[in-house]
């Protein structure tokens, strides 16, 4: 026989419904930190979660109580680009280095006319840009930033800059360090990609123009400054890349 007692325990919800504003919050709070915790959030605007779409006002009072540490960008040096004002490259490399960044100004030689001699002169390779491996936070991007002669830090901003893969950067400090002769090049994007496997170069990464069966000029390029340099190289001590 059914009484009233087991009547209204089969009528009851087991669980209320979240129909607050503040009970959706709360509920889509927890499912955002379960979401976030390995990574950064999306843009407010994008936040959706399942059963509790949010407009972007609420979606950003969830972003905005999420621990701080699920936005923080990898604790890993990465190379950065820093655009300097015309022949201000090795000023910026001075003020940030003496404050302890880890910066690469490649230099190269070439020729140069003036008063009607020639004569060589050392330029940067890139001219108007160098590099730092730095770990990158909001106050190292605000002290970079301070530096006379700099314009910008390629990106978009402090979290969100560009930047130069650890490949093209190493090819160009073993032809640097190697002090071997730098040609300008145009910029080459596409060709035989080869690998020197012996040598003073031997590991750094290029594209390989050959003049004959055994020389030919190995192109470096930096591309998303869209530069390149050669090198002349022994054309039988390169395997594909």
């Amino acid at each position: 026989m059914t009484t009233r007692h087991d009547s209204e325990q089969q009528l009851a919800p087991s669980r209320p419904l979240a129909t607050g504003s503040s009970e959706i919050a709360a509920s889509c709070q927890l499912q955002a930190a379960s979401l976030f915790s390995s990574g950064c959030p999306l843009p407010a605007a994008s936040l959706f979660f399942e059963g509790c779409p949010l407009p972007a006002s609420s979606s950003e009072s969830v972003v905005s109580s999420l621990p701080a540490a699920s936005c923080q960008l990898p604790a890993i040096p990465l190379w950065y680009v820093l655009w300097t004002r015309s022949h201000c490259e090795k000023q910026v490399h001075d003020q940030l280095a003496a404050k302890g960044f880890d910066l690469f100004l490649p230099m190269m030689d070439v020729w140069s006319r003036r008063g009607g001699i020639r004569r060589h002169v050392t330029v940067p390779m890139f001219r108007g840009y160098l590099f730092l491996h730095h770990t990158m936070d909001k106050t190292g991007y605000l002290t970079v930033c301070k530096a006379r002669g700099l314009v910008k830090l390629l990106g978009e901003s402090w979290d969100r800059l560009a930047v130069v893969p650890d490949t093209e950067i190493e090819a160009i400090q073993k032809v640097h360090d190697a002090q071997v002769p730098v040609l300008p090049h145009p910029y080459l994007k596409e060709g035989q990609r080869v690998r020197l496997t012996a040598g003073l170069l031997a590991g750094a990464e290029g594209i390989l123009l050959r003049r004959n069966a055994t020389k030919g000029l190995l192109v470096l390029s930096i591309h998303l400054l869209q530069r390149s340099v050669a090198v002349e190289v022994d054309a039988t001590l390169v395997e594909p890349a």
